[in-house]
């Protein structure tokens, strides 16, 4: 393994089979990949987070090949992903920015075959059994509006107060019964991540 101190993986998959009193065929499916982890500058400031932003790296590669695994398809049919973390009592929000957003994105896109757009993500501070709402975003175009989601982890067991939940999901589909309109998934251009 690598720097990354892991006390306990979770993944979870949800399928919407029937909305608004409707049949979903195929149904929408997400996965989440969520890791609790040491987080080695509890309870004390420290200025160079390099250790972090490198266990972000690996984390990237371990949960989003998890995430992408739990829904049985290949790389290419992820079409949303998202990232959390939920920082202990004795942690900052810098420590979760820090796992997060320097490099956690390039493994996933890796995982997922692509990701021009940014991935959507959200942090906080939290006891055990705090729950996190992943943002979930189209991997190619941010305007997709019909892929503007989010799933809920949660994790009995953590994250105590010197520990880090991160979580990674993906989604081979939209919302169910999209129609707000908007950039639909089939005229995604994706060169600029936007469109």
């Amino acid at each position: 393994m690598g720097a990354a101190e892991i006390r306990t993986l979770v993944t979870l998959v949800e399928e919407t089979l029937r909305e608004a009193d409707r049949i979903i065929q195929p149904p929408t499916r997400k996965a989440a990949a969520v890791a609790i982890i040491a987080n080695p500058f509890a309870g004390r400031y420290v200025d160079d987070l390099e250790p972090l932003i490198a266990i972000g790296e690996e984390l990237g590669a371990l949960l989003g090949e998890r995430a992408v695994r739990a829904l049985g398809v290949p790389p290419a049919a992820i079409e949303s992903y998202g990232k959390a973390a939920i920082v202990g009592e004795a942690g900052e929000l810098e420590h979760a920015a820090a796992i997060l957003h320097p490099r956690l994105g390039a493994p996933l896109r890796r995982a997922v075959e692509k990701g021009a757009a940014l991935v959507p993500s959200a942090k906080k501070r939290g006891g055990v059994g705090t729950a996190i709402d992943v943002p979930l975003g189209h991997k190619d175009a941010a305007y997709v509006r019909s892929h503007f989601d989010a799933m809920e982890v949660r994790v009995v067991s953590g994250p105590r107060a010197n520990e880090i939940l991160v979580a990674v999901a993906v989604a081979d589909s939209g919302r169910p019964l999209p129609r707000i309109g908007g950039l639909s998934k089939d005229a995604i251009e994706g060169r600029d991540g936007l469109r």
